[in-house]
């Protein structure tokens, strides 16, 4: 078995602020996610549904797997002023890039140190349970917004995944909660958070971040409280994202310089008239090219005529 601290400390080398591991079981929460589709609560993400055969276990994607390392890497810094409203996860160059990155420069580590071994990186694109599994790994435990949250460093953290066909030692499930916190619930501005079936979940249908990145109606209804690509409300709002003298890690600026090179972007009128040749610019190497033209353009001006 691989000693834990030989992972972690080479996690540690390459940027990542969290790391750990689990093994490669069948996730403990699959009839919820299951549950959470057909509650309609995934609004058109059809492949959610699709997928679920494959979120049944990490070996669904990696036969042979034994263990999975999830890692996670500081994204939080400070909006820009005067630009459109843009998730902070978007500001800089594309996440699935920038991890996949580092988690190839471990996969190479671990194949020169053991031959043979299998790997599978996974960054947000492959169906697999991560919030789970980082939760299994002691990367931190789920708030009533639903994010992963660390009880030292909040919930500004992207996550990947390297899942391995090496045994390697794991880690304690970590442990926290929110207590009787309802900051997320109260400030959600479109009432997303709900409680359903004995637990706090998201209503992706009333949720800003599906509404202007996943929903792929010509038109919106919904107020989107002035984001044009995502939202951070409720992570904005949670104590556990304010530092404190006890927790001077909460909410530190990234260290991640592909993160800290923020990708220009328009004012919120501008976005109204954005052309082809504009869209192609400002979203080149970014997350927010999962939105297309026209539907920035709609965000835009839904969030002028209710702003």
């Amino acid at each position: 078995m691989i000693p834990l601290v030989e992972v972690t400390s080479e996690c540690e080398a390459l940027g990542f602020e969290l790391s750990g591991v689990c093994a490669a079981d069948a996730p403990l929460h699959i009839d919820a996610l299951t549950q959470w589709v057909e509650n309609g609560f995934a609004g058109t993400m059809d492949y959610m549904r699709r997928h679920l055969p494959l979120r049944r276990s990490p070996t669904e994607l990696l036969p042979g797997a034994k263990s999975v390392i999830a890692v996670g890497l500081n994204y939080y810094q400070d909006l820009p002023p005067g630009q459109a409203k843009r998730a902070r996860y978007a500001l800089g160059r594309d996440y699935h890039k920038v991890i996949r990155a580092k988690l190839r420069n471990l996969e190479r580590k671990l194949a020169e140190e053991h031959p043979g071994a299998g790997f599978r990186i996974c960054v947000d694109s492959a169906p697999l349970l991560e919030r789970e599994l980082a939760h299994l790994a002691g990367l931190g435990w789920f708030g009533k917004n639903t994010m992963l949250i660390n009880s030292k460093r909040g919930s500004w953290s992207l996550l990947g995944f390297l899942i391995t066909t090496l045994t390697i030692e794991t880690n304690k499930p970590a442990e926290g909660g929110c207590g009787t916190c309802r900051a997320c619930i109260d400030a959600c501005p479109t009432g997303a958070i709900v409680h359903q079936d004995g637990r706090w979940q998201v209503d992706s249908r009333k949720c800003i971040s599906y509404l202007t990145i996943e929903n792929r109606q010509p038109d919106l209804t919904e107020n989107t409280h002035g984001w044009v690509f995502g939202c951070d409300v409720c992570q904005e709002v949670c104590p556990f994202n304010h530092p404190r003298p006890s927790q001077p890690l909460r909410a530190q600026p990234t260290r991640e310089p592909d993160f800290q090179n923020v990708i220009p972007w328009p004012t919120r009128e501008a976005l109204e008239t954005l052309t082809e040749e504009e869209w192609d610019r400002i979203t080149e190497g970014s997350a927010t090219r999962r939105a297309k033209r026209n539907q920035l353009i709609r965000n835009a001006k839904r969030a002028g005529e209710v702003s």
